[in-house]
């Protein structure tokens, strides 16, 4: 038996990169993951990867998944998603909050309308996509939020390194914003059988974004693969919910004081 057979999850950001790493993962533990994202057609994105893709490699692998095209910017595509996953799949237990929209650049040269598309999908998005799978979860018992963070959201030290340089201070905040939120709502939601966890990785993970982004490399030996964000997820939404909650966590320093292999590719 898988450690999520009978479970519902939706995955943001599947369409690529860790997203659609997680989506694997939790399909292949017996999960049906609903796989969301903008990017429903090749050739509609610089990025390679659809959710259609995803969730194609999920059925050919045995898994069950249904893919939800979302502008996680939008109110209106964040209720529906949810809407949509009850219907297609069953109300859902386990909400990964992955999707985001980055862009490195400095403070004074930030637009208004970059700057509120940072904060609508990573910040606002996660909100609101709690708050819509709640009353699900307590319905059922229980359930997993899991946020999905970045050492960016650690204060830099002073004087700065080098990388202060290149424009991280958005991207940070609103890492930062979802750490309090998780470990918030965490502590809300304690006596209701509800787990909500923040996870980054301790390294680099090379994804189209961040090789656009110039972060990391294709075969960048210290880099971390998708894989092991994955198991990392995997394990604080499978857990017991009041065992693992409340927690910002490192997908490699989790594993390891889980006792978990952390995979090699």
């Amino acid at each position: 038996m898988g450690l999520l057979d009978g479970k519902v999850a939706i995955v943001t950001g599947a369409s690529r990169g860790i997203g659609a790493e997680i989506a694997r993962r939790f399909a292949a533990a017996g999960a049906a993951v609903a796989v969301a994202a903008r990017t429903a057609e090749p050739g509609s994105s610089p990025f390679a990867g659809t959710i259609g893709e995803t969730a194609e490699q999920i059925r050919a692998a045995g898994g069950t998944a249904f893919a939800i095209a979302t502008n996680l910017a939008k109110p209106e595509d964040r209720e529906f998603l949810v809407a949509e996953t009850a219907r297609e799949l069953g109300t859902p237990d386990i909400l990964v909050n992955n999707a985001a929209v980055t862009y490195f650049r400095r403070v004074e040269d930030f637009t208004p309308k970059q700057y509120a598309l940072m904060f609508d999908v990573q910040v606002q998005a996660p909100f609101h996509l709690s708050s819509l799978v709640l009353p699900g979860m307590r319905e059922r018992g229980a359930g997993w939020i899991l946020n999905i963070s970045s050492i960016a959201a650690v204060h830099p030290q002073m004087p700065p390194a080098a990388l202060a340089g290149r424009g991280g201070t958005v991207y940070g905040m609103c890492k930062a914003a979802i750490e309090r939120f998780s470990t918030g709502l965490a502590a809300e939601l304690y006596q209701d059988n509800i787990a909500v966890n923040a996870l980054a990785p301790n390294k680099v993970v090379p994804t189209p974004g961040t090789i656009f982004h110039h972060l990391t490399t294709v075969g960048d030996t210290n880099s971390e693969p998708p894989s092991v964000m994955a198991a990392a997820a995997l394990a604080l939404c499978s857990a017991d919910p009041t065992s693992l909650t409340g927690r910002v966590a490192y997908s490699i320093d989790l594993l390891t004081e889980l006792g978990v292999s952390i995979p090699a590719s």
